[in-house]
């Protein structure tokens, strides 16, 4: 089963050439509010609004002066790309309720906006923004494949499930142009190095020849997160996202190429999309998907309020019911952050849910089997000036 500003002197440089600081601060500057403000500006956005992050001393507040309608509304927000220049690729954790201890994200922030993602709180360590600025100011790590290269070489690594996408999606849509994802799949295939991918992007096919020579020898396998199957309701929570129909599309194409492949019912929302589940699971079995997992929706820090502001606008008359039975799952909180719980969540809702996925599973056939990825082809491929062996 998966589960899954203030002025800076360095300022009018970094905004010729924005690069992220080695000390992990922005060195560009705040978004301008009004594309909080005007609905226009921010279209095919998530966010509603753009915040201050927790770490800084002042914080905004976009306020409607009544001159709106004098000027014309403010430009589009465009995606700014700043180069992360980190010196690590692989990030490390010992969550006991995450099965893996290593992840790659080739880039911080993500394009696609969803409004529920639980990693926009990320973008507060960096100065800037969980909310427009997580999806408007995307941090991307051209060296990825060359700091992956050095880590896996080192005589202390040792292999285990590499896995993608589970901060942010390593195929938004600034991969088509700097193709980093891809360059990281090239590399764990080089040194026969096992991968697991969750997506909500069809951009994933593009990789198809990199993937299924994987899977033939059990080196990779993917996950396609649908979190509904209405195209306005996936608009409105992700605006960048391949649309549901593509992404079962993408689960076809993976399945047809020998790939194995699940699909995430993610996440899991009372009163939005809950009641979805048993069609996107039977959708995605038939498209080619032989697991599948769940996550309830989960709001760490900034995403309260982001997710809360996004309901009142995007559904208000359901906003106040989806809040009521959050909390009900959440012993009367919006968010319990406690292990193992916190990504199913408590409770006779909590409960039902679970239920029917497992219920849905049986009907469906989905998880009768597990497919097991393979740590012990792991090589490391001969550079060059490497001495040669002497006995071949």
């Amino acid at each position: 089963m998966f589960l899954f500003c203030s002025y800076d002197p360095c300022m009018v440089f970094a905004m010729q050439n924005p690069v992220l600081h080695s000390k992990n601060r922005y060195l560009g500057g705040a978004l301008d509010s009004t594309h909080a403000a005007h609905p226009d500006a921010r279209r095919g956005r998530g966010a509603v609004g753009n915040p201050s992050g927790r770490f800084e001393r002042e914080h905004r507040e976009t306020i409607d002066d009544g001159w709106d309608n004098v000027d014309l509304p403010p430009p589009p927000l465009h995606t700014t790309v700043l180069r992360d220049t980190s010196k690590t690729i692989i990030a490390r954790n010992q969550s006991p309720d995450i099965p893996f201890d290593r992840s790659i994200n080739p880039y911080r922030g993500c394009e696609h906006g969803c409004i529920y993602c639980f990693a926009r709180p990320t973008h507060a360590w960096l100065g800037m923004s969980p909310g427009l600025d997580f999806e408007s100011k995307i941090m991307m790590k051209p060296d990825a494949d060359v700091l992956l290269d050095k880590a896996l070489r080192a005589s202390s690594y040792t292999c285990r499930v590499m896995a993608m996408g589970t901060n942010t999606d390593p195929y938004q849509p600034i991969e088509r142009k700097y193709q980093i994802t891809r360059s990281v799949l090239q590399v764990l295939a080089q040194f026969a190095h096992p991968v697991g991918i969750v997506t909500k992007s069809a951009l994933i096919t593009r990789d198809i020849d990199i993937l299924a020579p994987m899977a033939a020898q059990q080196l990779a396998k993917c996950a396609v997160s649908i979190t509904t199957l209405d195209a306005k309701l996936a608009r409105q929570m992700e605006p960048r996202a391949s649309t549901p129909t593509r992404r079962l599309e993408a689960i076809k194409q993976l399945s047809a190429a020998g790939i194995s492949t699940a699909v995430m019912f993610a996440p899991v929302i009372p009163a939005l999309n809950d009641h979805e589940m048993e069609s996107v699971l039977e959708a995605a079995r038939d498209a080619g998907a032989r697991e599948a997992g769940y996550v309830m929706l989960r709001m760490p820090l900034e995403v309260r309020d982001l997710f809360q502001e996004w309901l009142a606008e995007a559904v208000p008359g359901r906003a106040q019911h989806v809040m009521k039975l959050i909390r009900d799952m959440r012993s009367g909180r919006d968010y319990d952050p406690e292990w193992h719980s916190r990504m199913s969540a408590t409770g006779p809702i909590a409960d039902m849910v679970k239920r029917r996925f497992v219920l849905a599973c049986k009907n469906l056939g989905l998880n009768e089997r597990t497919y097991k990825l393979d740590t012990t082809r792991f090589n490391p491929p001969p550079q060059s000036g490497d001495q040669l062996s002497l006995f071949g």
